[in-house]
């Protein structure tokens, strides 16, 4: 089969679109023929190599995947061969406490596709019969592709962790990266207030299409604006995942009491923090990866009823993968960048 692989580690130019071998899938397995596949910046990163870990390679990236069930293991019954379907995108053991609790992404052995196992940037994919999830309504293949990851992540976040309820104000920082435009629509959704922020114009323009009540520059102290939108409240919740150049404002953003939830640090990992300023207006840190596997369901049913879209910057073939690195590596794009498998 034709995929996308590096067998090495560096930039986008490592990428190479290549034939490998087709996966062999076993009884509790399905293959998976892909239509559409989705980045992250998980992509980036496993692409650049992370300190300490290590994977496989040749490797096969992507985690966020589509398309129709090509064949299936000999205990697999809730699929069938032409199906279209999406995957969950995380993998777990399945048998540990976290696991059996439903807090899968809790498991020792979590792993995503195209990070612990080959993912989505091929023709087949092989997946555990129990990530594999029939696409809700009318929705594409890369409509589809757009959604598992970043829905997940934000829902989990806001949910899970933040307990964001309605009427509370949330910030959300990087309105244009996937999880940013996915954390706007589900707090909107919420009854919540959404204040967004981006690096440009035309990007806070898109947040306030997406729902945003208010969109900021997130350069300088924006906090202080924050503080002036909310009438020096401050907001009940920061959505955070850009890191080191967004960190102390987004901390200073906060009301008495607040949560603060964190995903990433795309902009790096070290930061400050005023450790008096945390106790004495009592706020909450937290952190958060990805969600369990369950938290898709309610997700996708707010797609079937129309209270979620998809965030699509632009759809490309698989064979421009580099291409694609390279727009979410320069943060062009405006929600999701889409590899189209022919």
């Amino acid at each position: 089969m034709k995929a996308v692989i590096f067998a090495h580690h560096g930039g986008p130019e490592v990428l190479r679109y290549t034939d490998v071998p087709e996966p062999v899938i076993g009884a509790h397995d399905v293959l998976v023929r892909v239509r559409a596949c989705a980045l992250n910046h998980l992509d980036l990163w496993v692409r650049r190599g992370l300190p300490g870990r290590e994977i496989p390679l040749p490797h096969i990236p992507g985690s966020d995947i589509s398309g129709e069930v090509a064949q299936i293991g000999e205990s697999v019954t809730h699929v069938k061969v032409g199906d279209k379907v999406l995957l969950a995108p995380g993998i777990s053991c399945g048998q540990c406490p976290s696991c059996i609790a439903g807090h899968d992404n809790f498991c020792k052995d979590y792993t995503l596709f195209g990070s612990g196992v080959p993912g989505g940037c091929a023709e087949f994919v092989k997946s555990p019969a129990v990530n594999v999830i029939p696409i809700p309504g009318n929705l594409t293949f890369e409509e589809a592709a757009a959604i598992p990851l970043v829905f997940l992540t934000a829902w989990h976040m806001l949910f899970y962790r933040a307990h964001l309820q309605p009427a509370e104000t949330v910030l959300v920082i990087a309105a244009g990266s996937g999880v940013g435009s996915a954390a706007i629509q589900i707090a909107k959704a919420t009854g919540a207030r959404v204040i967004a922020t981006a690096g440009s114009e035309p990007k806070l323009r898109k947040a306030k299409e997406l729902g945003a009540d208010e969109a900021l520059l997130h350069t300088g102290e924006f906090a202080r604006e924050v503080k002036r939108l909310t009438g020096g409240h401050g907001v009940d919740v920061v959505f955070e995942h850009v890191g080191h150049a967004t960190w102390e404002q987004s901390v200073y953003s906060l009301a008495v009491g607040g949560r603060l939830v964190t995903c990433g640090a795309t902009t790096g990992f070290e930061s400050k923090i005023n450790i008096a300023y945390v106790f004495a207006r009592q706020l909450s840190i937290l952190g958060s990866f990805m969600g369990h596997k369950g938290e898709l369901f309610p997700v996708l049913e707010l797609f079937n009823r129309g209270l979620l879209k998809p965030v699509i910057d632009c759809v490309m073939p698989l064979e421009h993968a580099a291409e694609a690195h390279k727009r979410l590596e320069n943060r062009e794009q405006f929600g999701k960048i889409v590899l189209k498998v022919a």
